[in-house]
């Protein structure tokens, strides 16, 4: 049974990785529906909620459906990030993340994100200071290091373990990497086998499918998966993943029809958070994701990016249904990256 702090998430949880402009409540219930057994808001910036911005502070909204669910702050001041996390708190979410591992210039080159593990003395007094100054569990999120000649994971795991954190997360690259190459789990799996490590290790990196999974789990040990990029258009990846995890079958593959109808759903979720025309705008990646590897689909694909009108955004996923019918996974082509993310 895994566990952070005193809450049960099962044996073998999968959690959807925080993403920024991608999980967002609409996007959680998606992946709830499918199995999701935690998820992590968009991270928040320390500096906009104490700031009061507007933004930011909408998203600490956490819905009963989503629980267990994790708000992920990012900031490089001490004292920003205490008064966030109190603030985060409030909102009541079932654990605080912290987010070391960010690898975009603009977060990591002030310090922040990823940007920390150019300095771990501040990490690690950070880390101990918001442990200490709230009353729920706090996690991390963090890569092997800055670079390929700092991978420094092993040790700062032991340290980040000291500082009181319940669990970690890694990601399997450097920040260096950002999010090319492959992802390199064997530190991960290092980590996890360290007898000293005694909180739950959350491998991260190039989890794209049942069989991947798997992998990891077993040869690596990790105690869960997160799953980040791979879910974007595919919220479904988390029955897939548990179907072989506990039968050792592969999912049926979702026909056309099935997945029009969720994308329907997807849509009226975030024009209910959203409104319009934001709900629109930000499920656009998610639209055009849902249909990856459609063959002659670039005259559709350009109206679900771009219409802003309801009935026509309906119309037009009927349409899909339509001419493509019962078409599934397995018949469409797998090299289509159109808004990958």
């Amino acid at each position: 049974m895994v566990k952070i702090g005193n809450i049960e998430l099962g044996e073998k949880p999968l959690f959807l990785a925080p993403m920024e402009d991608v999980t967002d409540p609409s996007f959680r219930y998606m992946c709830k529906h499918f199995g999701a057994d935690a998820v992590y808001t968009e991270f928040v910036a320390s500096e906009g909620l104490i700031r009061d911005c507007k933004k930011s502070f909408k998203k600490l909204q956490l819905f009963d459906f989503e629980r267990p669910a994790a708000i992920q702050l990012y900031g490089h001041q001490i004292e920003s990030m205490i008064q966030a996390a109190k603030m985060a708190e409030e909102a009541k979410p079932d654990f605080i993340d912290l987010n070391f591992g960010c690898p975009v210039r603009k977060i990591a080159t002030r310090g922040a994100g990823a940007g920390m593990l150019q300095n771990i003395p501040l990490m690690l007094e950070m880390t101990k200071a918001i442990v200490d100054a709230v009353k729920l569990p706090v996690t991390v999120k963090t890569r092997l290091g800055w670079d390929n000649d700092s991978k420094v994971i092993v040790e700062l795991a032991e340290k980040l373990q000291d500082q009181g954190i319940k669990a970690l997360a890694i990601h399997g690259r450097t920040r260096q990497q950002m999010y090319k190459g492959d992802a390199d789990w064997t530190l991960i799996g290092e980590v996890k086998n360290n007898p000293r490590m005694k909180i739950p290790i959350i491998g991260n990196g190039d989890i794209n499918g049942a069989e991947s999974a798997k992998n990891a789990f077993d040869k690596y040990g990790v105690d869960s998966i997160m799953i980040g990029r791979a879910t974007v258009g595919r919220p479904w990846i988390f029955k897939e993943i548990k179907d072989y995890l506990e039968k050792g079958e592969i999912m049926k593959p979702l026909t056309i029809k099935e997945k029009v109808d969720l994308a329907k759903l997807h849509l009226e979720k975030s024009i209910e958070w959203k409104g319009e025309p934001r709900g629109i705008f930000e499920i656009r990646r998610h639209l055009s994701n849902y249909f990856k590897g459609l063959p002659n689909f670039k005259e559709t694909r350009m109206k679900l990016v771009t219409l802003l009108d309801v009935p026509d955004l309906f119309k037009t996923l009927d349409g899909i249904s339509k001419e493509y019918g019962q078409m599934d996974d397995s018949q469409q082509a797998d090299d289509y990256s159109y808004f990958q993310y």
